[in-house]
């Protein structure tokens, strides 16, 4: 099954749009993948740089193993072919913010071969997208064009850091489903504990290649867009690229394959150089690094500690938990929502947990522009929360406005609902004193309702709840007018 935007219709039949993204993710760990500097974002430009990475004569690179194992516990998290054993090469290409002017890569002999990605689609099915390999290499520096009018400054805090480079299989069809997977692929990661996947600080990046062809027909010439840093413009850039081969194509055109840059201002992609080939960068194993070999007790020690990730914990919710598939599937979306709702449901009614989780925390946090890791609800106090609507303490309507002020404070329910005196009434002798009231408040009306206006009933509870400033229990409520007008 293809998502709706998977073909277009353009002026002389229907075309498909056949998608495969390469993301480079980098690798959360506390040193370089050659080198002993710090990986920590956010430094004074160049105050991270030892000397390999700024390839000073006479230095050589030493495998950080950290990164490596960071590289098997992904291909693990991807159902992925573990290779035993991987080579590391030489890149060579032209990079201003990369000082030896090569990147040391991996390219015939990857660390992770093989592997697959289950995706969620809108529709409710699912797509399984095949992971070609994952391979270790070192990041570039980066150029800053906006410091001086007269000069490009360079920083190479970055130069050397540890990328996964996950390629993925032709696999992809429509702006849909890139962007599923993207956010399938960062949740595992996540999970994985792997990378951070913050796209806005570069973390995780696409490189995007788009073709088209008429359905059922071989694949066709595709472009890659390089370095796209959000979903969105991920979404966008395929989008336009893929309308931009078609127009083309219709016009009698052939499309040449080539590197393109996406223009997130103006939503166009344009022209970068060239399509290079392999043989273009002319790899080599690096004679400074010995071949990576990988024992079966490595991967096997490795396999032990991972996580549950979020195709097992979905399936867990729905079996153990009893949410539906959709529930459970915006729960187990990013690890922190997940970890948040599990404190939550602990020991309590997890469909409860989920409502309030999904529907009132939720809300409130798209207001705020908040991530739950933001929240001024912590876990536990909407835990708390829900046990006073258990306990007949509040009403469904008087704790959601506890949660309100709860959200708007940070302060827990219990004091709350003390400062206040929201303590629901469900003393029966209470609440039958103002049942009492209303009824002979509304002679006329009782009479209505004795000769067959049901719907007047609503109005009478309406009225023993204004009474009761919203704290009376509407179970006794009920139960009481029933009584009294039956």
């Amino acid at each position: 099954m293809v998502g709706d935007d998977a073909v277009i219709e353009g002026a002389t039949g229907s075309w498909e749009v056949v998608i495969g993204l390469e993301v480079h993710a980098q690798v959360i760990s506390d040193a370089k993948l050659f080198s002993g500097a710090a990986t920590a974002f956010g430094a004074e430009p160049n105050t991270q740089v030892s000397f390999i990475d700024a390839a000073m004569p006479g230095t050589l690179p030493v495998i950080n193993e950290a990164c490596v194992a960071q590289a098997v516990r992904t291909g693990l998290g991807l159902n992925a072919e573990i290779n035993r054993y991987s080579v590391f090469d030489r890149k060579n290409y032209f990079y201003p913010d990369l000082p030896p002017n090569y990147q040391i890569s991996q390219y015939a002999q990857p660390v992770v071969g093989p592997g697959m990605v289950r995706v969620d689609l809108e529709d409710g099915s699912v797509r399984e997208v095949g992971i070609e390999r994952l391979h270790l290499e070192q990041d570039a520096g980066k150029s800053l064009h906006d410091r001086r009018p007269d000069a490009t400054c360079v920083d190479l805090n970055r130069a050397g850091v540890a990328l996964m480079e996950i390629v993925s299989r032709p696999d992809l069809r429509g702006v849909g489903e890139a962007g599923a997977y993207i956010r399938k692929l960062r949740a595992i990661l996540r999970y994985l504990g792997t990378c951070d996947g913050n796209m806005e600080q570069g973390s995780l990046r696409c490189d995007v290649n788009v073709s088209v062809r008429r359905p059922g027909a071989p694949l066709g010439t595709r472009c890659e867009i390089k370095n796209v840093n959000s979903v969105r413009f991920v979404q966008q850039a395929i989008d336009y690229e893929a309308r931009r081969q078609i127009d083309i194509l219709e016009g009698g055109g052939e499309i040449e394959q080539e590197t393109r840059l996406f223009d997130a201002d103006r939503g166009v992609t344009r022209s970068m150089r060239r399509k290079e080939e392999a043989h273009d960068y002319r790899y080599f194993p690096d004679p400074d690094l010995l071949p990576l070999e990988l024992s079966d007790a490595y991967i096997d020690a490795i396999r032990a500690g991972l996580p549950e990730l979020p195709d097992q914990k979905k399936v867990r919710f729905v079996e153990q938990l009893g949410l539906s598939e959709y529930d459970a599937g915006v729960l187990v979306a990013e690890k922190e929502v997940a970890d948040y709702f599990e404190r939550v449901a602990d020991g309590r009614e997890a469909k409860t947990a989920s409502n309030w989780v999904t529907g009132e925390l939720f809300g409130k946090l798209n207001e705020s522009g908040r991530e739950i890791t933001d929240s001024p609800v912590s876990p536990d106090d909407l835990g708390d929360l829900i046990d006073l609507v258990a306990d007949g303490t509040l009403s469904g309507r008087l704790a959601k406005e506890v949660f309100d002020a709860m959200f708007e404070s940070g302060r827990p329910p219990g004091e709350i609902v003390e400062e206040r005196g929201l303590e629901q009434v469900s003393d029966r002798g209470e609440i039958e004193a103002l049942v009492d009231t209303v009824v002979g408040e509304n002679a006329d009306k009782v009479e209505e309702y004795r000769a067959g206006k049901d719907k007047l009933f609503g109005f009478f509870v309406g009225q023993v709840m204004k009474a009761s400033q919203g704290r009376a229990n509407p179970k006794v409520v009920n139960d009481i007018l029933r009584q009294k007008l039956d």
